[in-house]
């Protein structure tokens, strides 16, 4: 039996394509974005976010999946993360101060939130980071910039 043979136009590859619908406007997902950043250490509900948007917390919450790639939680989790392994680098706070001021309800959610993240807990972290600018600081200085050992 012979199959008849549809021709589709296909877009060259080199055409942009549509950008998905059901996400933010850029403008939603900028005003979000900022209002998380600016409340990083304070506790952050969903429905605060969705209500900054004029959305319903489930609306907002598959638009916000579908222009970020990541649920709300975890892009609040994964910015907090971030803010803490700056903390640990550049300031001498203890880590349940550093818990604290990224929004972690204690320091062993912070721990248990930090490994799951990173694959290593935030003390060996900071020893790791420690220990690498150290030997940073320790290198000869006229080794050529831009190459390091090991890469």
């Amino acid at each position: 039996m012979a199959y008849p043979q549809h021709t589709t136009a296909r877009a060259p590859a080199s055409e942009p394509r549509k950008p998905h619908t059901g996400g933010l406007s850029p403008q939603r997902e900028k005003l979000v974005k900022q209002l998380i950043l600016e409340r990083l250490g304070d506790s952050l509900e969903v429905t605060e976010l969705a209500q900054a948007c004029a959305l319903s917390r489930s609306h907002f919450s598959r638009a916000f999946k579908c222009s970020t790639g990541l649920s709300p939680q975890d892009w609040i989790r994964q910015q907090r993360i971030a803010l803490a392994k700056q903390l640990i680098q550049y300031t001498g706070l203890s880590l349940t101060q550093i818990s604290l001021e990224c929004g972690f309800c204690d320091q062993a959610h912070f721990c248990h939130i930090f490994t799951r993240s990173e694959g290593i807990n935030p003390f060996s972290w900071r020893c790791q980071v420690v220990h690498g600018l150290k030997s940073k600081r320790s290198q000869p200085s006229a080794a050529p910039t831009g190459i390091h050992a090991g890469v």
